[in-house]
């Protein structure tokens, strides 16, 4: 059914229904809901009534709140943020000696538009309390080998719940919002990784200390303060949330394998992100690193939203090809040729080759 309505979608051997696009459908600036990867961390929750769904908003606020999809609609302004969505184990399978956790290639990500009310609106309707530092996001999905535990439940530090960017959405590309991809409230936190995204979003509870619910806990989702070698015993204690994302680049044409006649030209393009340090430029090399060329970046759709790069190549003599694209922030962060080892294969931005052959 999965690859009925998602044709093009490799399909992870795990438990829970995770699936990924290849690189070429991920050529659009809009990513179309049927091109987007899929993440679930345990068995997808039936929806009887998308309509009858309510929100819950309590914890540390003056005032509990319940609200109905039609309430959220009609009480708070309807925005549209343009985002990417990244999955924080997006390129996993890169890592060298492998890692725990799903080897994701590189097309857990996409861009879309996400349409729903501010977090920020909420929060200052119920009132946050002085003693707020995290929220704590509640969904009904079961984790598959034990259903009485959540799948997952994790949060966002005070402050990013109250950006302007952070969204409670009930849209994505002007639809409703898919079930696969969270439907029918999800939250939308631009610039961090897929984990804060909280689908099938039934309560948001407001907490005096870091929210420890599932897949919050012990080094998921966490990166450790200092390097960790393979084999290496694991200390919790020496790991951190993930917050912002790095830069990054993604060559989306051409891909893997491709030929050129010697002499013709070949476009070269892909989208750049980053999180709250915004994308600065790109530089592409087109023979493995050796010489580079400053890209001019498209215009952007938002603050979150990927952007268009293209550059135009054409290979003097036969022979092998490697075209590799590296992204850097404002503040000067680079894609590194050779991405550091860490335990848990997160924040994987090591920049992209594309290898091919010119005829």
């Amino acid at each position: 059914m999965l690859r009925r309505l998602k044709p093009g979608l490799y399909v992870h051997d795990e438990e829970a229904l995770n699936a990924e696009p290849e690189i070429g459908l991920l050529d659009q600036d809009i990513t179309p809901v049927d091109a987007f990867f899929i993440r679930n961390n345990g068995a997808l929750p039936e929806i009887a009534n998308p309509e009858a769904w309510t929100l819950t908003l309590d914890g540390e606020v003056e005032r509990s709140c319940v609200w109905t999809l039609d309430a959220l609609r009609t009480s708070f302004e309807t925005v549209t943020e343009t985002a990417v969505l990244e999955c924080a184990g997006n390129g996993r399978s890169q890592f060298s000696p492998p890692t725990d956790g799903l080897p994701w290639r590189l097309g857990a990500v996409g861009c879309a538009r996400w349409t729903g009310v501010r977090l920020t609106d909420l929060l200052a309707h119920a009132g946050v309390k002085p003693g707020a530092v995290y929220t704590a996001h509640h969904s009904p999905d079961r984790a598959i080998k034990d259903e009485t535990k959540p799948a997952l439940s994790r949060g966002l530090p005070i402050g990013k719940a109250l950006g302007e960017e952070v969204l409670v959405a009930f849209a994505m590309n002007g639809e409703p919002l898919p079930r696969l991809h969270g439907g029918p409230l999800r939250v939308v936190a631009p610039g961090y990784p897929g984990s804060a995204w909280q689908k099938w979003l039934e309560r948001i509870e407001i907490r005096s200390v870091e929210h420890d619910g599932e897949k919050m806990r012990g080094t998921d989702y966490r990166l450790p303060r200092r390097p960790f070698k393979p084999g290496e015993p694991l200390d919790p204690g020496q790991f951190e949330v993930i917050t912002d994302m790095p830069v990054k680049a993604l060559i989306t044409a051409p891909v893997a394998g491709f030929e050129v006649a010697a002499g013709s030209e070949i476009e070269i393009r892909g989208f750049a992100w980053s999180g709250a340090i915004p994308v600065a430029g790109v530089q592409v090399s087109c023979d493995g690193g050796a010489n580079w060329r400053e890209v001019v970046l498209g215009p952007s759709e938002g603050a979150f939203a990927w952007r268009r790069f293209a550059i135009r190549f054409e290979p003097a003599v036969p022979g092998p090809v490697t075209i590799i694209a590296r992204a850097y922030d404002e503040h000067g962060n680079v894609q590194p040729l050779d991405m550091p080892w860490n335990p848990r294969g997160y924040c994987n931005n090591q920049a992209q080759q594309v290898k091919g052959t010119a005829r």
